[in-house]
């Protein structure tokens, strides 16, 4: 029986029942990784652009929502909370890996045949999980500027970062909110990072998708905990200038992904 999931976006119903082995790595494993998603990008770079500016897309509107509605010093939390939605953002890219694998040529077609059969699954449950953690990050951002600087809207977003800078609970403040942010951060990064591209690729439930992605983080913690953070490190450079670099450091990381999925769960 083949391990991919039905075509039609039904549950699976006849799920594998074994949890999926998981294999340890090291810091080369990721490095290696890394390097080979940079080459698939280059071997397929137009589909790569394309979900990654969708992605970018989405990043502009959530900043235009934050000035628009008075809250532009939410965006440095925004960005950090943006990159937990960035495993959903690579379902396509995942397709397009297991695709070239096997050595059929990726098209519109097959790639959007495959999201729509996963939008009413168990993806759809996992995202449901990241869509929970990041609206509580949002909230919780919330709360501390509430309070170390009250209930006041700041005029601009250069007003929020000169206090930051410039006085003690400012720092404080950062201090406190990178750290909660990075807490968020690994928790949906341990439940997603192999959870998303195993429920492409297999018959599995979510919660059995979130244990193995749990799993192999305890397996190799070292390597997945530097794994996170270039991640993180990559999103955030690309977001930056306008989030700009994001078309281009979506496919890398999204193609490098599933080159580490496969090292890591056993066939």
């Amino acid at each position: 029986m083949s391990d991919r999931l039905p075509t039609d976006g039904t549950a699976a119903a006849g799920a594998v029942a074994t949890p999926p082995e998981v294999r340890s790595v090291s810091t080369e494993d990721i490095l290696d990784a890394l390097r080979r998603g940079w080459r698939d990008f280059e071997e397929a770079p137009f589909h790569g652009l394309v979900f990654g500016a969708v992605y970018a897309l989405g990043g502009l509107a959530l900043a235009f929502w934050a000035f628009e509605s008075g809250l532009s010093y939410l965006m440095y939390p925004a960005i950090i909370g943006f990159a937990m939605l960035g495993p959903f953002a690579a379902v396509g890219l995942y397709e397009i890996a297991r695709l070239r694998e096997k050595g059929v040529r990726p098209t519109w077609g097959a790639i959007l045949r495959t999201l729509k059969a996963q939008g009413g699954a168990e993806l759809a449950w996992m995202a449901f999980v990241t869509l929970f953690v990041f609206m509580a990050w949002m909230y919780a951002a919330q709360l501390l500027v509430a309070i170390f600087f009250g209930l006041d809207h700041f005029s601009t977003f250069g007003e929020f970062l000169s206090l930051i800078a410039t006085t003690g609970e400012g720092w404080l403040f950062f201090v406190i909110g990178n750290a909660l942010g990075a807490a968020a951060l690994f928790v949906v990064f341990s439940l997603t990072v192999i959870s998303v591209p195993l429920l492409l690729d297999r018959e599995v439930d979510f919660v059995t998708a979130m244990l193995t992605s749990l799993r192999a983080v305890a397996t190799s913690p070292k390597p997945m905990l530097v794994w996170a953070g270039i991640v993180f490190a990559i999103l955030l450079v690309a977001a930056l200038p306008a989030f700009l670099g994001l078309p281009v450091a979506i496919p890398v990381l999204g193609f490098a992904t599933w080159r580490l999925y496969r090292k890591i769960v056993a066939q």
